[in-house]
């Protein structure tokens, strides 16, 4: 075991099949790991000896399949290896932060890949890598032709011209908290005005 490895898996969006835990019960068995297996009607635990240390892995019951639940904080190289293989296998979602003498690399990963990693050391953060936003020629040709925008904007027309009716009523009346919250709406319809006028 390596004593300054040290890996924290957290918000952890894995989802499994029975199968794919057994594979990992299989792995780990063959990596002489000493562990013990339970299961409840809610969770699927599975407990590994890493050196001293108790590593209580738990697998939440979800239908017929089973997703993984917690934060694990993991000091052994070859346990953080096949939990990573996991989150591959399984295409899943975690933030993966690896401390390093003085110095936190995050890794964001989703379906499996990493999109983001950051590296912080004392107060700076530095991105190392950030995917870029995948979009196709023929999305980009599907928003120039859809006609949601003016569609919307010529609803919003109408919905502007009530409510300007409405507070000019409030306003005849001396209903000052109906006055303040048409306003309130008017503001808010601008807003969006202006959002699809960009």
């Amino acid at each position: 075991m390596n004593k300054s490895h040290e890996v924290e898996y957290c918000n952890l969006e894995l989802r499994f099949d029975r199968r794919q835990i057994q594979n990992l019960i299989r792995d780990l068995i063959q990596e002489g790991y000493s562990l013990y297996w339970s299961e409840t009607d809610v969770y699927f635990l599975i407990s590994v000896r890493s050196g001293r240390k108790l590593v209580k892995l738990r697998f939440q019951r979800v239908r017929s399949r089973y997703k993984m639940v917690g934060d694990y904080i993991i000091k052994d190289e070859k346990l953080s290896e096949l939990i990573e293989k996991l989150i591959n296998d399984s295409r899943g979602h975690a933030v993966v932060k690896r401390f390093r003498d003085r110095q936190i690399v995050i890794e964001s990963i989703m379906f499996g890949e990493i999109i983001r990693l950051v590296e912080v050391s004392g107060m700076e953060h530095r991105i190392i890598y950030q995917k870029k936003p995948f979009v196709t020629l023929e999305e980009v040709i599907q928003a120039f032709q859809s006609k949601r925008a003016e569609e919307r904007a010529a609803v919003l027309r109408y919905e502007l011209d009530y409510e300007l009716s409405v507070l000019y009523e409030a306003i005849q009346e001396g209903r000052e908290e109906d006055a303040s919250s048409s306003t309130e709406r008017l503001n808010q319809l601008r807003i969006e005005m202006i959002q699809l006028e960009l």
